[in-house]
């Protein structure tokens, strides 16, 4: 199965007009939600459709559930299928923050039954740098069918079942977000600073070389090495997207029972004194 696919690869299947393909557009700026289809208008991969974070890949901000909770399968279903995605697409999915949003789609057709699904390598920046062919024409898909068919190794769990598992022997605890937060030290998103208890801090790009490409299997492998494969991994962030791309290098370096905490850590601090921890963790006891 290829998670990960290079730019000469994707070039490769446009020129053969390979009919299965899908290309998809995610760039997304978080302070300018409309930032990234402005960016799309402006130059996208050649056939590439447009999927908005917040319009298409969540849902509408509740009490519980964070920041971006995941959005319903079949809402989601119906308009990929507008987009041209059916059951048995090839899709490919791109943005221009090292792989974080695209990596949000594609956990979300995995779960939905879609599993020829896969990023593209250095996104639209190295796509750019190669001098490849960018487009300001905006394709108009034929619709498709798109049935979801919940995948049953690509799971999600909620703060119950987070908080049953604190210090679980069987269970590891990944905190995806940059250093700073995870310790506590500073929060520029959520109201509460630190990290669930017992979560070890992977932050997600380091997952990725100085070029922001992805980096080999050999050095994912080695980057998780302190994580038994044995184990049941949970993977959370902010808000369950920056959670995504860790998720997928996990994947990548062979690891099988890995779960999205979909509402993550503004969904942990929304509940009455759930347990807030500051500061390092012990390291995993190999």
């Amino acid at each position: 199965m290829q998670y990960i696919v290079s730019t000469d690869w994707l070039a490769f299947e446009i020129e053969r007009n390979n009919k299965k393909l899908v290309i998809v557009d995610t760039q997304f700026n978080l302070n300018d939600p409309e930032e990234g289809y402005n960016q799309y208008l402006k130059g996208h991969l050649p056939g590439a459709v447009y999927v908005d974070l917040e319009k298409h890949l969540s849902t509408p901000i509740d009490k519980h559930g964070g920041r971006h909770p995941l959005p319903d399968k079949d809402i989601l279903a119906k308009k990929l299928g507008e987009l041209g995605i059916s059951n048995d697409s090839k899709v490919v999915i791109y943005d221009d923050q090292g792989g974080m949003i695209a990596s949000r789609l594609w956990w979300l057709l995995n779960y939905i039954g879609i599993s020829d699904a896969a990023v593209l390598d250095g996104g639209l920046k190295k796509w750019i740098s190669e001098n490849k062919t960018v487009t300001k024409v905006v394709p108009n898909p034929s619709p498709k069918t798109l049935l979801p068919q919940l995948n049953n190794n690509w799971k999600w769990v909620d703060h119950l079942e987070v908080k049953t598992k604190l210090n679980h022997k069987d269970t590891i605890l990944i905190d995806a977000r940059e250093n700073p937060r995870y310790l506590g030290e500073m929060e520029p998103i959520d109201p509460v600073a630190g990290h669930i208890p017992g979560a070890k801090n992977y932050f997600w790009k380091d997952i990725l070389n100085e070029e922001g490409s992805w980096r080999e299997k050999k050095e994912l492998i080695a980057h998780f090495s302190k994580i038994p494969l044995s184990k049941e991994v949970i993977v959370y962030c902010g808000s369950g997207v920056s959670a995504c791309p860790n998720i997928l290098a996990l994947k990548e370096a062979g690891y099988s029972n890995v779960k999205l905490y979909a509402g993550s850590w503004s969904d942990w601090i929304s509940h009455a004194n759930y347990p807030v921890a500051v500061g390092n963790e012990r390291e995993l006891d190999r």
